[in-house]
């Protein structure tokens, strides 16, 4: 079994795979502060949960956008589950080029991304991941990164809203009936969803006419990707999983080239 580690600045993700079925997924608030400790003893906590021990755990990948918890998460590895994880950076092999400026910046995340949705999807394609932050990667028909675009996430927007102002509260996102809202809550409601919808549907459409590939497929992930979908027609496909299978390819990858 392999362990896939997916650090975000909200929420740490984890999957587990028997062979390339994915048998167990959770995830836990990101706290900068907790130690490889905490995040050991949880994570012993719920893999007991799914009935898997850590002698079950055969090797481990993490993708981080947060550095700071990289010591933190390898340590818990090792410590707890007696393996030594592979971290998506620079060394590891993915067999995707960056045709970028600086392929340094490009965060782990969008490279496990692309990795899953070329091989599930082919190229070229739109991936967009609706997390922390709302990122679209651009893929050519040689299956490159060629850039994209990057707008807050809709959760971040939602706190903004609740903590800069004094009398607008924090609000669940969901679809209101009507973008026409009766009362404060459905009011942000309506500018959060219809917002995003049409914000990705623009860019969305601005790269299809600079790419001059007007049926490039798009790819959406992330915790709410399928409220956005429900909205727009431009997005193809709804992959809740594409970050963890990522991961899985790339250890798969590595982990054959060792052999």
């Amino acid at each position: 079994m392999i362990l896939c580690i997916d650090a975000g600045n909200t929420n740490i993700k984890y999957g587990i795979f028997d062979g390339d079925e994915l048998v167990a997924s959770f995830r836990v608030a990101t706290e900068l502060n907790r130690t490889s400790d905490q995040y050991g003893t949880a994570i012993i906590d719920m893999l007991a949960i799914k009935g898997i021990t850590a002698d079950n755990i055969d090797g481990a990948i993490i993708s981080s956008v947060v550095p700071s918890l990289n010591y933190t998460i390898a340590h818990m590895c090792s410590a707890y589950l007696g393996v030594e994880p592979l971290v998506v950076g620079a060394g590891l092999k993915t067999e995707h080029n960056l045709r970028v400026d600086n392929a340094r910046e490009v965060g782990a995340d969008r490279i496990v991304n692309d990795v899953a949705a070329i091989k599930k999807y082919g190229a070229p394609l739109i991936v967009i991941d609706f997390g922390t932050a709302t990122t679209f990667n651009v893929i050519n028909e040689q299956c490159e990164f060629i850039g994209g675009a990057i707008a807050p996430g809709i959760r971040g927007s939602v706190e903004s809203l609740a903590s800069g102002t004094a009398k607008l509260p924090r609000v669940e996102i969901e679809t209101p009936k009507s973008a026409i809202g009766k009362n404060t809550t459905t009011n942000m409601q309506s500018g959060i969803v219809f917002g995003f919808a049409g914000l990705v549907d623009y860019i969305v459409k601005k790269i299809k006419r600079e790419l001059k590939h007007p049926h490039v497929r798009v790819v959406a992930t992330g915790g709410f990707s399928e409220i956005i979908a429900h909205e727009i027609s431009c997005i193809d496909i709804v992959d809740k999983l594409l970050t963890l299978q990522g991961l899985k390819y790339v250890y798969d990858l590595n982990t054959e080239v060792r052999k």
